[in-house]
């Protein structure tokens, strides 16, 4: 009988806010700022139901659900709230003092760097307060990161796997059980399970509690990134 060999993590796929970056409900508080500019009124939990989605998907679908706004006006209000909400996260990430990687983000990407393993960082930003995050951190400078996906780079975001497809082909990654996901919200679970990766790590340290991503797929469920390192070592590394 002949023994099946465990492929190796080549790509582990992070998250950003409230996974490897610092996030105090900033995104939240963005998002109902957002609304509140345009004369509409959510809750800290109709914005954590659409977490790690594309924004403009979250500001349509909480505009359709909650408040029943129809086309054409539905369109054109998605694009000014989410507008507004573009202004207010790039000057935040810009020039906020609270703006930091989340504990122990560099010290993991640096050990799976070390280990030959691609980092990769997946958002439900679009690229423009993406980029802001980078530069603000100096992510590229410290070569902490390979390469980076938005969602308005791709055609379908969370929870469809395109983010992480997209990723898995600027690594040069062919099979997804060589990649390891790594999120905050109950959208980045799906995404991972969506792709078919190895490992689907939910991390407890932002969005969502233990027992609330606990409801989802998922292979592994950590409170510190440096978790990661033993999850993505334990069997063919």
């Amino acid at each position: 009988m002949s023994k099946i060999v465990e492929m190796a993590i080549k790509l582990v796929v992070f998250d950003m806010a409230g996974t490897t970056v610092s996030d105090n409900d900033d995104v939240h508080a963005a998002l109902i700022t957002a609304f509140y500019q345009h004369s509409y009124s959510i809750r800290r939990v109709d914005a954590n139901k659409v977490m790690g989605w594309p924004k403009p998907t979250a500001i349509h679908f909480l505009l359709d659900k909650e408040f029943g706004v129809k086309k054409p006006r539905l369109e054109s209000l998605t694009k000014e709230i989410h507008q507004t909400f573009l202004s207010e996260m790039i000057s935040f990430y810009k020039n906020d003092a609270s703006v930091k990687a989340k504990p122990n983000a560099e010290k993991t990407f640096t050990a799976l760097k070390e280990k030959g393993i691609k980092v990769c960082l997946d958002t439900g930003f679009s690229r423009d307060i993406a980029d802001t995050i980078i530069q603000r951190l100096g992510w590229k400078e410290k070569g902490l990161i390979d390469y980076s996906v938005t969602s308005d780079e791709v055609k379908h975001g969370r929870p469809y796997p395109d983010l992480i497809l997209k990723a898995m082909r600027l690594a040069d990654v062919k099979d997804p059980r060589e990649v390891a996901k790594v999120g905050d919200t109950i959208s980045d679970l799906q995404e991972g399970s969506a792709a078919g990766c190895r490992y689907v790590i939910g991390i407890t340290t932002g969005a969502y509690k233990a027992e609330e991503l606990a409801k989802h797929e998922h292979t592994h469920l950590i409170n510190d990134l440096q978790e990661i390192l033993a999850i993505v070592s334990s069997e063919a590394n």
